[in-house]
């Protein structure tokens, strides 16, 4: 992967869900295609159930939206949840892409804490949510500036690495990811969330 992303221009495509409502059974998420270091190629936006069990499947309908052709070289996410504890498969989106899939977080997640509510809150399917969770071993991505955490498919711990300082500008945080919480929080912004009705106008 580093000699992809060592060429002038690589794109990565970040994806990353924007703020909901209590009550919201639509969350909104929204994905980036960035020619790194900043300059924007594509952008689409769509929605993810709260809670539930179609993260994956959303989540691949907008990669492929938002990147029809071939290209992109890695997919990076805001964590492996989106839509509170809509939890996805990244194995899944790995295979299905075809490029690495690294899923960052700003500080290392507290698994006992997380088992605990993933148990009280979904026990019909608690066991599923946690495995998925718990499947990859995190690793420490260092930065200029506070240290980020990555579970990764398709790619080294230094691949990891490599993505990050190759798609940040300013800061710690990838651009793609950080636009791509813009975008969504600006779908938030502009249009109800309580139905499902627009993740069927998103085209999902």
């Amino acid at each position: 992967m580093r000699r992809a992303l060592a060429k002038p221009h690589p794109r990565v495509l970040g994806l990353d869900d924007g703020a909901f409502r209590r009550g919201d059974r639509a969350a909104p998420i929204a994905a980036v295609v960035l020619s790194a270091p900043d300059y924007v190629e594509s952008v689409a936006v769509g929605r993810v159930t709260v809670d539930g069990a179609d993260g994956t499947d959303r989540v691949l309908a907008l990669i492929r939206r938002a990147a029809p052709s071939e290209g992109i070289r890695a997919v990076l996410l805001d964590g492996p949840v989106v839509g509170g504890f809509n939890v996805l498969d990244l194995d899944r989106l790995h295979a299905a892409v075809g490029v690495p899939v690294v899923a960052l977080t700003r500080r290392p997640p507290d698994f006992a804490r997380i088992r605990a509510a993933v148990t009280r809150w979904f026990p019909r399917d608690a066991r599923r949510r946690i495995e998925r969770l718990e499947r990859y071993r995190l690793v420490r991505i260092p930065t200029d500036d506070a240290p980020l955490w990555a579970a990764r498919v398709g790619c080294t711990a230094r691949d990891a690495a490599w993505l990050v300082r190759r798609t940040t500008v300013r800061g710690h945080w990838p651009e793609p990811l950080r636009l791509a919480h813009l975008v969504a929080s600006a779908a938030a912004a502009s249009e109800p969330l309580r139905g499902v009705s627009p993740v069927r106008r998103a085209g999902l």
